[in-house]
Order: C-alpha cells, then sequence, then structure tokens
C-alpha cells in the first residue's frame, strides 16, 4: 500500500515487473519528458497532461495520475488506458486513489486512435502558449524558430474538452501537423517519439515567448518574402533533416539524473 507519511515523497509500488521491458523503457521516458517540462516552466501544477502508446499493445497508452504534479511523476506512477478510457494498468495510490482527468482522455485517445504513428502527445497551458492562443494573428513566422511551425493547425475553442463529439473536429485540425494551437486555450504538439514531441513543444513555446516580446515593443515587425519562409519551413521537415530529439535527448536524461534521478522509479 501507499505510505501516508509526512515524507514530501510519494512511495509507489514499483511496477517494473508488471510490464514489458519496451513499456517500461517508454515509461521512463515519458516521467522523463514530464520532469523535463516542469523544469522547462511548461507545466501547470497537476493540470495538462502528456501521452506515449505503449509498444507492443494496440490502442494503450500511459498518462499521468491526475493529482500528481510534474515534478513527482515517476515511471511506475503512471496509469496505462486504452483509447476509450479504460484503465488497463493503475498503480496502487493507497487512499489517494488518483484517476485519469477525462480532458487527457479525450484529447490523447483521439489522436492514438487516429494515427499510429504517432507516439507522444503533449499538452501545455503556459502563458505564453495561452496568450498567442488568443490573439487573432496567432503564431507569426516572425523569426528562424517560429518558422518551424509556418504551418501549425488551429483548433476553436468549444468549452472545456470533454465532450468525445470533439475528438474528431480536433483530429481534423491538427491533420498532418505535428503542432496545434488551441484557441483560447493552450498548445499541443504530437511526435513519434517523446524526444520529437518534447522537442517540438520547447520550440513552439520559445517562438510564443519571441513573438510576445517583439509585440510588446510596438515597433514594426521586419517581414521575411514567402519563399524565404516556406523554404525555411521545407529545412525542418523530416524529409530533410535527422528526427528531432535525437541529439538532445541523451544529454536531457543525463541532466535529469544529476538533479533527481526518482523519474526512473
Amino acid at each position: 500500500m501507499l505510505e501516508l507519511s509526512p515524507s514530501p515523497v510519494l512511495s509507489i509500488p514499483s511496477l517494473r515487473d508488471k510490464v514489458t521491458p519496451a513499456e517500461w523503457q517508454a515509461r521512463v521516458n515519458l516521467a522523463a519528458c514530464y520532469r523535463l517540462m516542469d523544469l522547462y516552466g511548461m507545466s501547470d501544477m497537476m493540470a495538462n497532461h502528456i501521452s506515449c502508446r505503449v509498444p507492443g499493445e494496440d490502442g494503450a497508452f500511459l498518462i499521468n495520475a491526475y493529482g500528481m504534479s510534474y515534478d513527482e511523476i515517476t515511471a511506475s506512477s503512471l496509469i496505462k488506458i486504452d483509447v476509450k478510457g479504460n484503465i488497463l494498468l493503475k498503480p496502487d495510490f493507497g487512499d489517494l486513489g488518483y484517476g485519469v482527468n477525462r480532458a487527457g482522455f479525450v484529447i490523447h485517445g483521439a489522436i492514438h486512435e487516429a494515427s499510429h504513428e504517432i507516439d507522444c502527445v503533449i499538452h501545455t497551458h503556459t502563458w505564453p502558449g495561452m496568450a498567442v492562443s488568443s490573439l487573432e494573428c496567432g503564431l507569426l513566422p516572425m523569426n528562424q524558430t517560429s518558422m518551424r511551425f509556418l504551418k501549425i493547425g488551429y483548433h476553436e475553442f468549444e468549452g472545456v474538452v470533454l465532450d468525445l463529439s470533439m475528438q474528431e473536429r480536433l483530429v481534423q485540425d491538427l491533420g498532418d501537423n505535428n503542432a496545434l494551437i488551441l484557441r483560447n486555450h493552450g498548445l499541443l504538439t504530437v511526435g513519434r517519439t517523446i524526444a520529437e514531441a518534447f522537442n517540438a513543444m520547447h520550440r513552439l513555446e520559445l517562438s510564443c515567448k519571441a513573438q510576445l516580446a517583439a509585440l510588446a515593443c510596438n515597433a514594426e515587425i521586419h517581414p521575411v518574402p514567402p519563399k524565404v519562409l516556406e523554404e525555411t519551413y521545407m529545412n525542418y521537415q523530416p524529409q530533410t533533416r535527422r528526427p528531432y530529439g535525437v541529439m538532445e535527448w541523451p544529454g536531457l536524461l543525463r541532466k535529469l539524473d544529476r538533479l533527481d534521478p526518482s523519474f526512473r522509479d
């Protein structure tokens, strides 16, 4: 049973012996992603969610327990559910009884069911993301980093994402893009790996911050010719470069290991 003690750390029994080696590795990487999101200032206490597909289990994915903050999530604390929201494997949270945020299931279940090539989905409510999502102009391709998202998708706000009827429109608005701006809400990125999705969110967040800083100067923004915008966008696409996240992910894991390796538990 979960220990409810004065300790500031939750003691959750390990699930390592109850899952395949491939799933355990996915759990470690996903827990690392949660810690990194918090480390880089992209978490929202216990709100928001990151998911990843379970290797070898069609329709199953891992997601955070609703009630835990990003900086305390571990490989064993993640809950395994299917695309219909059914819980397949849940850690022993004792009297806390944590479950899954319904909005997380609706958003992530829709994308994982629609595209088997996507392994990871990240959703945030950061202040830069919420600010840009509320601007009529959306994300402006005003610098090299934001040009990567020249063809980003947009999804109109329909209220808190709790209704299953929203799933089809969400998937349609994402399309073939790896990023989506949820109007008046926040940001979403996807990736063929956890590292790729994290890279996309980190860059999208940076793009939003740069745009808000530039707009705050109340000065004219220097334009970039459409041809250059398109060429720059194409330079960021999978067919022209190595997959994102490949180089930096091992270094990010080493960073976490130096700070607090408990994400691996």
